[in-house]
């Protein structure tokens, strides 16, 4: 896992004097997309920032434009996301903030998916996001300051057509952030499962399928980074759905389940 970092920004003057008093935060995904929205988000609010992704030309010009520390590396590869956590730890004393935004995705029959895109898409989604959160949580802990957010995907709530493993894997995700926020309870660490439908990103062009649905409709992702902010100041629920009306279906899915099966067989 190669890297490239800078120092932290210098403490000194009005921008100095509050990022101290806000804290470092450690931004994964950040070479694009929402983890990029997110990176530019967070410096405007005064965070000290270190920015992690595998896109070398495009993390640093996020981190050029955020005064960021930067840290290169595969999520999915073996150890890598335990890697990055303890590089993150040599940066800064401590991590405050944590958001875990990279992602990739995989669309079509599961019966044609290859075995490295399994791996691939549990490892990043998921395997990754706990081995990063392991690394910086217990430092949180003992400082009893600190919070988590985790980028979700409402394919991980409903379960969605084509795209099996990648709903299993934010599944696990989603059961990670509410199983993790019960045991950090009194600990003064938070965490935060933000739950975007579809984000207009590089993501569909990764995942080698464009999305053609007609709902839900694709949001900015500075529109996620928005949110991300406010979960930070402690001004939204511990889960957030993006739009706000898939709240909807997910309730109903929990009420209904039969009919709200058929329905989905029909629909997709």
């Amino acid at each position: 896992m190669g890297q490239a970092m800078r120092e932290p920004r210098a403490e000194t003057g009005p921008r100095g004097a509050r990022a101290a008093a806000v804290g470092v935060a450690l931004v994964t995904g950040a070479s694009s997309g929402i983890g990029a929205a997110v990176s530019r988000r967070l410096a405007g609010d005064g965070w000290d920032l270190l920015v992690a992704g595998r896109q070398r030309d495009r993390l640093e010009a996020v981190a050029r434009e955020t005064s960021a520390a930067t840290l290169y590396g595969d999520l999915a590869a073996p150890g890598g996301a335990r890697e990055l956590a303890a590089r993150a730890l040599t940066v800064a004393p401590s991590v405050h903030l944590l958001v875990a935004a990279a992602g990739v995705g995989w669309a079509g029959p599961f019966t044609s998916m290859p075995n490295d895109a399994i791996d691939e898409v549990i490892g990043v989604d998921l395997t990754a996001v706990i081995h990063l959160v392991r690394g910086v949580v217990p430092r949180m802990v003992e400082q009893r300051r600190g919070q988590i957010v985790l980028i979700g995907s409402f394919a991980g709530c409903v379960g969605v057509r084509d795209e099996a493993v990648y709903s299993a894997a934010k599944a696990g995700l989603g059961a990670f952030a509410d199983a993790l926020r019960y045991e950090l309870t009194g600990t003064g660490v938070r965490v935060t499962h933000i739950v975007p439908g579809v984000v207009d990103t590089p993501f569909f062009a990764r995942r080698g399928v464009p999305y053609v649905r007609q709902t839900p409709r694709p949001i900015p992702p500075e529109q996620v980074a928005d949110v991300v902010a406010r979960a930070v100041r402690g001004r939204c629920p511990d889960e957030v759905f993006l739009p706000r009306w898939l709240r909807f279906p997910v309730a109903i899915r929990g009420l209904a389940p039969f009919p709200f099966r058929r329905l989905s067989s029909r629909f997709g």
